[in-house]
């Protein structure tokens, strides 16, 4: 049924993993538990229209915690070319709202073994020495 501007735009695929990274990072940081999140992915994946799957992060703060997307529910229009930033750099630790993969490397030059994070924002890769044993 088409809402009051006309008709309802359908939820896409970047829509769907804008939102799931949004509610990663909120879950990450603390403002929910793991079954509050596997509730809201499911809400936005089986989500036909956009409404219905920006329904899962309305009542997420305004504004993102640090280190966390911009905004909570995602713009109607096509994506932008240049916000995914795929690049890499080293850090002394992860920042709020990083997910850590589970790849691990040494790093050559001292020997340091480093873990790979990905900030799902804008989907660059970070890498931070682990914690020695």
């Amino acid at each position: 049924m088409p809402g009051p501007g006309g008709l309802r735009p359908l939820a896409t695929e970047a829509d769907r993993e804008r939102l799931v990274a949004l509610l990663r990072e909120h879950y990450a940081v603390g403002l929910f538990g793991l079954d509050e999140l596997d509730r809201r992915v499911g809400t936005v994946l089986s989500a036909r229209f956009l409404d219905e799957a920006a329904a899962a992060v309305t009542d997420l703060p305004a504004s993102a915690p640090p280190g966390t997307a911009s905004s909570s529910v995602p713009s109607s229009g096509p994506p932008r070319r240049g916000r995914r930033r795929r690049g890499h750099a080293h850090a002394d630790q992860p920042a709020a709202g990083w997910i850590p993969t589970s790849e691990r490397f040494r790093d050559p030059s001292t020997s340091t073994v480093m873990r790979v994070w990905v900030d799902p924002a804008d989907q660059s890769r970070h890498y931070v020495p682990e914690p020695e044993p």
